[in-house]
């Protein structure tokens, strides 16, 4: 009988030890890389990454053997925005050197299915608009997850993690909305990125979504007008 219970206490024991260890990623060797080879305005060093291929390999094995099932919901947001953006990195390296992404894969690497999770192959897309989108319901991701292009939210230079998430976040989404270089906002009139347009159902109104963020405040009868979008490569 004793034997019996001390036999399910080590089982419940090596479970829970288990999830423990599930629910920790180390994203320390990402985040040294980023550091490394993305600038602070999100301009990646795509020729010097080049070399260090076999690197990212190895990062993305230890990624694909995680169980952010497992996780708690930021830990978890985080996990799948690191896993999009080294992925559109390693994407673009396997090709380099490229003028822009849509050189790759007939203009659509988006949907090319290359990103193993918990077993299963997903896109950069089935991530986004399956794994993110409907899940966190979290506009701030749109200018935390980078397509590798000029005109994308720029690429932060550290690893995303659950314990600065939303500073993280919050940051990214300011830096994006004052930057002239994305979205020039008047009080009376603004030119912003396409991105509110090709996502404009996760904003909500977006008078008040530019006003939560933007230093400038703008009218709720200002008019608002898409600029074009650089698919240029973001690289130095």
């Amino acid at each position: 009988m004793f034997y019996t219970k001390m036999k399910v206490i080590f089982i419940i024991c090596i479970f829970l030890l288990s999830n423990v260890c599930n629910a920790q990623i180390d994203y320390q060797q990402l985040d040294n890389l980023l550091k490394l080879h993305v600038t602070e305005k999100g301009e990646v060093q795509y020729s010097t990454l080049k070399p260090k291929i076999k690197e990212i390999e190895s990062i993305l094995k230890n990624f694909a053997k995680a169980k952010p099932s497992t996780l708690s919901k930021d830990e978890r947001l985080a996990y799948y925005i690191n896993v999009y953006n080294i992925n559109t990195i390693f994407k673009i390296l396997e090709k380099y050197p490229i003028k822009s992404i849509k050189d790759l894969n007939n203009g659509n690497p988006w949907d090319v299915k290359f990103v193993t999770i918990e077993g299963k192959l997903y896109s950069l897309n089935d991530i986004e608009n399956t794994l993110i989108r409907p899940v966190f319901k979290d506009p701030r991701i749109h200018f935390a997850l980078n397509c590798g292009a000029k005109s994308c939210p720029i690429l932060l230079n550290e690893a995303y993690t659950g314990a600065k998430l939303g500073k993280q976040l919050d940051s990214q989404t300011k830096k994006f909305i004052n930057n002239k270089k994305f979205n020039i906002i008047e009080k009376n009139k603004a030119k912003v990125s396409k991105l509110f347009d090709w996502y404009k159902e996760d904003f909500g109104n977006l008078y008040d979504f530019l006003n939560k963020y933007s230093n400038i405040k703008i009218n709720q009868s200002a008019s608002i007008n898409y600029l074009l979008y650089d698919w240029t490569i973001n690289g130095k």
